[in-house]
Order: C-alpha cells, then sequence, then structure tokens
C-alpha cells in the first residue's frame, strides 16, 4: 500500500467526507484505509497559520493501485477542482491510539505542512529532521503521536512544493495550556526551556518559518 495526502480548502468537509458514499468511492480504486483531518469546531481555539491557503482538511488514503485515482475520487467528493496531493513515505515514531472506526482521536491533531530551505540538500533536510530533530521534538512536547512524512512525489500541478508533513497528537488542554503542550508539568522553568530547544531545533532545518500548521479533528476507517 502506498500512502497518499490531499490537502483541501473548502468550507464544512465534515460531513462531506464522514459519508460512506466517500469511502466506497475510494475503496472502488483500490484504497484499504482512508484518514481524515478536519479544522472543525472541535479544535477551534488551537493556534493555526501558514503562508499557503488555508487548509480546512487533509485525507490521507493507503492505496495498491494508481494515486491518482484516489485523488480524483477525494476531489469529487470535496467538490474541489484543484487539490493539492501528494505521495508521501510514512514513518510513524508514536503510535496513535486506537480508536474504532469513524470515531473522532479525543486529541488534538496538529498537522504541518513543512518547506525545505533552498540552502539544504534534500539529503541533508532529512537527516537532519529524522535523526536529529525528532528525539527532540518528542523530548520537548506533550505529543502522545508522532508521524512523518517524507513527500516522495508532488502529484498534481497546483500542488506548492512540500518536503514533508508531520501529525503530531496533544492533550485537548494543549490548545489552550503551553504546559500541556510542550510536557513542562506547570514549572515556568521547564516551559522556557522546552520552548527555546524546540524552536532552536526547528530553525536548524527551517521549520521556524514557511509552515503550514493546521489544528485538526481525526477520523479514520479501514476500507
Amino acid at each position: 500500500m502506498r500512502k497518499v495526502i490531499v490537502a483541501l480548502h473548502g468550507a464544512e468537509l465534515g460531513a462531506r467526507l464522514s459519508a460512506r458514499s466517500f469511502r466506497d468511492s475510494l475503496a472502488a480504486v483500490g484504497a484499504g484505509a482512508v484518514q481524515i483531518n478536519v479544522d472543525d469546531d472541535h479544535v477551534a481555539p488551537a493556534l493555526r497559520f501558514g503562508p499557503g491557503e488555508r487548509i480546512t482538511a487533509l485525507v490521507s488514503v493507503w492505496t495498491a493501485r494508481d494515486p491518482a485515482e484516489a485523488v480524483a475520487a477525494v476531489g469529487e467528493s470535496s467538490c474541489e477542482a484543484a487539490p493539492h496531493a501528494y505521495l508521501v513515505s510514512e514513518r510513524v515514531r508514536l503510535d496513535p491510539a486506537p480508536v474504532p472506526d469513524g470515531e473522532r482521536a479525543e486529541v488534538l491533531a496538529q498537522v504541518a505542512l513543512l518547506r525545505r530551505p533552498a540552502g539544504m540538500t534534500r539529503e541533508q533536510y532529512l537527516e537532519y529532521w529524522l535523526v536529529h530533530h525528532t528525539p527532540i521534538a518528542i523530548r520537548t512536547q506533550g505529543t502522545v503521536c508522532y508521524v512523518q512524512n517524507v513527500v516522495e512525489e508532488v502529484l498534481t500541478p497546483s500542488s506548492p512544493p512540500v518536503a514533508a508533513i508531520v501529525e503530531e497528537h496533544f492533550p485537548m488542554d494543549a490548545m489552550t495550556d503551553p504546559h500541556v503542550f510542550y510536557g513542562s508539568r506547570g514549572d515556568e522553568a521547564e516551559l522556557r526551556r522546552h520552548t527555546k530547544e524546540l524552536l532552536t531545533s526547528c530553525a536548524e532545518f527551517g521549520a521556524d518559518q514557511g509552515l503550514d500548521l493546521i489544528p485538526t479533528s481525526r477520523y479514520h476507517w479501514t476500507l
């Protein structure tokens, strides 16, 4: 199975993407599983930003067939004529908590689309992110899930250049409590230390600028 991530920009996509007809359309083109991340009312207090068009939902599809078929199915169901789509290789560093199909994971599922700085080669970028930054990110945040997606191919002409997509899960209180987000347990000195260490590492590979940050609710189905 290959993994495809499609970024969408329409309004009120939750109902369309959670419909059984959408899952049936994906199964018909060889998909074995689908995950939906939607910026909805559950995560309204969370931080969101980015240089690109605002992303309101992301669809991850695991497929055994041509990824273009999955992208077309997502585009049709979401009524988005030019979705942004990427073929990725997935690395799960912290497993998500198991949740029954179709139920919302009780977490803030934060997704970031990362861009590689012009001064770094792809090899340098991936080595720093995958090898050096990952343990720092897990150590300095209250992360309960950490999934890395390395972009291997851009699948649609409208897609902006993105080097990687990361999904991190936090307790819901992390939306409004920095101690929960950074795992500092109410210790102000620890909060400052975690924040400084994380941001310093982010700056080493350009993740301190030019990224899209999307807070989401996460749903998953096996097809």
